[in-house]
């Protein structure tokens, strides 16, 4: 048989949709939907309540066009609004309680959707929720197509200041490839799946996050971006933004030292680690400086080989980790993209990465992206005393208690607030 042609190239993913999403109960609207006066009564309330939903131009009004159908759903008609300030702007009123082309009910996929957090398989959901493997698999890809900074962060306030990036090793058809993961305020703000590890093809896979925020707020730029000491990713966010802070990982520096330390050093290793991190609690940069000077010089006379050849790289960027210091809410570690990255890699041990097509590859990283913010936190842990999930807890608060009717109502115009 001939191999199959996969495509390599990079294209554009996110697209813009004419469907605003509201919170509306399903029966709720199907009660509604087909009387004028009290659809537009709800409506006018809620763009009052949730103006962000909705495009700018519906403050100048709007007309009632037409309803349109489905037979995926005959039950449910959906109805569509014309702007008065634009009539060639037509947008689909609809429920969270449906699926993106009416492909199904909200509550009777999410169960489904929610085990793709665990790596569930698709044949798995077919076997248990009926339906078949495609039906999930493009369900879930669909969401790919979204915008991963506008339906996480719900105003251009919210927008972090100080980020966190780096990439993830997958495999992709057979060979090498990169997500760029950009990581702000605990979601994860921007994955898109890179062909190399070059300068060039990182600015490429980074610069979806920067258009994504440039559309949410033209004048967005962070002030700063923890990586790890990878140059063509410090490189390639300096293209982006020119006046970004680089601030390398601490934690990295350490790691390089402890892996280079032999067993036999177990005893300098934890003095190693102890004056380390006496020194990156100090308490300003001068401190800070003074105590890597003593660590240098302890290390020279207590260590040797590569475990004493870390410690000299580490000391010799004293001045870049000093950075820090001028950026107190910056992060100084990649402990939270850690996070982050863990439950991705385990999804993508349980898919076995990529084979295909870049387009779906991107699709599917970008989904889990957006799941990933909108999934529910673990009863158990502490933070579910107050948050449902990352998204809520950057935006502090919630459309819908359900996390598949918020991520829903979150993707309303897809990127396309005109």
């Amino acid at each position: 048989m001939p191999r199959r042609k996969c495509s390599k190239e990079r294209e554009q993913v996110a697209s813009a949709s004419k469907s605003i999403i509201v919170p509306v109960d399903l029966e709720e609207y199907k009660a509604i939907v087909t009387d004028p006066t009290r659809f537009r009564a709800c409506l006018d309330e809620m763009i009052a309540i949730y103006p962000e939903l909705f495009p700018t131009q519906i403050a100048e009004g709007y007309t009632l066009h037409d309803m349109r159908g489905s037979i995926k759903l005959p039950d449910i008609e959906l109805r569509r609004i014309k702007l008065r300030a634009d009539e060639r702007q037509v947008f689909t009123i609809t429920p969270s309680g449906v699926m993106p082309y009416m492909t199904g009910l909200t509550d009777e996929v999410e169960k489904a959707l929610f085990l793709r957090r665990f790596g569930v398989p698709f044949w798995a959901l077919s076997y248990v929720f009926g339906r078949s493997d495609q039906y999930w698999y493009r369900l879930h890809a669909h969401f790919g197509r979204y915008d991963i900074v506008q339906a996480t962060v719900r105003t251009s306030q919210a927008l972090p200041e100080h980020l966190l990036a780096d990439e993830k090793h997958v495999r992709f058809n057979g060979e090498k490839g990169y997500i760029a993961t950009t990581v702000g305020a605990d979601c994860v703000l921007g994955a898109s799946l890179a062909l190399g590890a070059d300068t060039d093809s990182l600015k490429e896979a980074y610069q979806d996050f920067q258009q994504e925020t440039k559309q949410l707020d033209p004048d967005y730029a962070p002030q700063t971006v923890n990586t790890d000491g990878w140059a063509p990713t410090q490189n390639a966010w300096r293209k982006l933004f020119p006046c970004i802070t680089i601030i390398e990982c601490f934690l990295h520096a350490f790691l390089k030292i402890r892996a280079r330390c032999k067993k036999r050093m177990a005893t300098s290793l934890a003095e190693i680690g102890k004056r380390v991190w006496d020194a990156y609690h100090a308490i300003d940069p001068a401190a800070f400086h003074e105590q890597l000077c003593d660590l240098h010089q302890w290390a020279r006379e207590n260590v040797s080989g590569t475990a004493l050849e870390a410690v000299h790289k580490l000391c010799a960027k004293a001045d870049v980790f000093a950075l820090a210091f001028d950026y107190p809410e910056a992060y100084r570690t990649s402990n939270m993209i850690d996070r982050h990255m863990q439950p991705m890699a385990r999804w993508l041990a349980s898919t076995r990465f990529f084979h295909g097509h870049w387009h779906s590859a991107e699709r599917q990283v970008r989904a889990w992206a957006l799941f990933h913010n909108f999934w529910p936190y673990c009863p158990r842990s502490k933070i579910r005393q107050r948050y449902r999930s990352p998204a809520h807890k950057l935006n502090g608060f919630v459309y819908h208690p359900n996390w598949l009717h918020n991520l829903r109502i979150s993707t309303s115009l897809a990127g396309a607030r005109c």
